[in-house]
């Protein structure tokens, strides 16, 4: 089967195709089943997700072009969280407003009463998220944060593991390595172009320590999104993201960037690509939550290690890049790893334990002292007559507020 894990109706269901029947066609030729398998994995909705990705790692790359013309020569604009901050005020904007206009349980108000502090948490490992990496650039090189940011992938792997039930495969775990291997090749073609040779570190250790936590802080916040998506809607994660992370980041730029912000030449450049960097941000958190939908955080995060392929695209022309062939090459495997990755679809693990940091307590039948309803059977098979009998039982019980 040719898939990526899939959000419908609110669980997380792989789509299907056809190679996942493939070993059960015993009448097929091998080239037969070939030539089905390689039909199956280029589906419509497949190469959805795959475009998607690639186009995060554009919008990805206009952030990174965008602000090194900002900082050109390290002695520009250099205010992450006041750049970050637009973004998250256009989030709130949009965002809210769309909540504000929804009625009954789905506005803005129940939302916010029930989930604000769940919401704030999130917000807050966020906007720290994106200041720790941006400040990393200033201690460490950029070898080293290339290579430790990639360390939000097995964030997301592990608490898709461990929160979302996410189980993988032997597929899903050679699409990771290989996607990761395309990590060191850009590096390696960082170095062969000589983008990669700067002055010393100021101070390496710290550096790194920033990028390691803001890349873990990526993948908790990821995870969270994927989660947030699938029991509610981008619209209440994005519009609660975007109110909490403007208050946040509001408060961070004032006590951390106000004299940056007063040393700034205010001309119509720098207005320009300040604005250009927020809604190539907004885009990408718009979007975000989209492609999670269509396959899971953690295929958007393989997808996105190409942003580099296309920043050196448009550095070519920006900013004088020397040409390697050995981006392409890189590029080719991440993609490789995309494709392997989407063979099959993750599996979810028993339904016994549940992670519930979104949702309310009061929700659950459990806590109001009524037993659970007996979940029902996620295969596609009849129910058996006892399996009805029970079923019925549980929602009586349930409706009639006994044991």
């Amino acid at each position: 089967m040719a898939s990526v894990s899939g959000i419908e109706n609110g669980l997380d269901r792989p789509y299907n195709s056809l190679s996942e029947n493939i070993s059960s066609d015993d009448g097929l030729r091998t080239g037969d089943k070939i030539k089905k398998w390689v039909l199956s994995l280029f589906t419509l909705k497949f190469l959805k997700i795959l475009i998607g990705g690639q186009v995060l790692s554009l919008l990805i790359c206009g952030t990174a072009v965008t602000s090194q013309l900002l900082n050109p020569t390290g002695e520009g604009v250099n205010a992450p969280t006041t750049q970050s901050f637009l973004n998250y005020l256009l989030l709130a904007i949009v965002y809210c407003g769309w909540l504000v206009c929804r009625s009954q349980e789905k506005n803005f108000y129940h939302v916010f009463m029930n989930r604000w502090w769940k919401y704030l948490i999130v917000a807050l490992i966020d906007v720290e998220a994106n200041y720790m990496v941006v400040k990393a650039y200033h201690y460490t090189t950029l070898v080293s944060v290339q290579l430790l940011d990639s360390i939000t992938i097995p964030v997301v792997l592990l608490l898709s593991f461990l929160l979302l039930r996410v189980r993988y495969r032997l597929n899903h775990l050679i699409g990771v390595v290989i996607c990761l291997v395309g990590v060191p090749l850009m590096i390696w073609a960082d170095f062969d172009a000589g983008r990669s040779h700067s002055e010393d570190a100021k101070n390496k250790v710290l550096g790194d320590i920033l990028c390691l936590v803001g890349a873990s802080f990526y993948g908790v916040s990821n995870v969270a999104e994927e989660y947030a998506v699938r029991h509610y809607s981008r619209v209440e994660f994005l519009g609660m993201l975007g109110l909490f992370g403007t208050f946040i980041s509001g408060i961070q730029l004032v006590i951390f960037e106000r004299d940056e912000l007063t040393s700034i030449t205010w001309d119509g450049r720098t207005i320009g690509l300040l604005v250009a960097f927020a809604l190539c941000l907004f885009c990408l958190y718009s979007l975000f939550p989209v492609v999670i939908q269509w396959s899971s955080a953690a295929v958007v995060n393989l997808s996105i290690l190409t942003a580099d392929f296309y920043s050196l695209l448009f550095g070519l022309f920006l900013f004088n890049f020397v040409f390697s062939g050995i981006y392409f090459f890189s590029f080719a495997i991440i993609i490789i790893g995309v494709l392997i990755y989407g063979l099959r679809a993750t599996k979810e693990a028993p339904r016994e334990s549940r992670y519930n940091f979104f949702r309310n307590e009061s929700e659950h039948p459990s806590d109001a002292g009524v037993d659970e309803i007996s979940p029902l059977p996620t295969d596609e098979r009849e129910l058996t007559e006892e399996e009805r009998e029970q079923m019925h039982k549980d929602f009586n019980r349930h409706l009639n507020g006994t044991n």
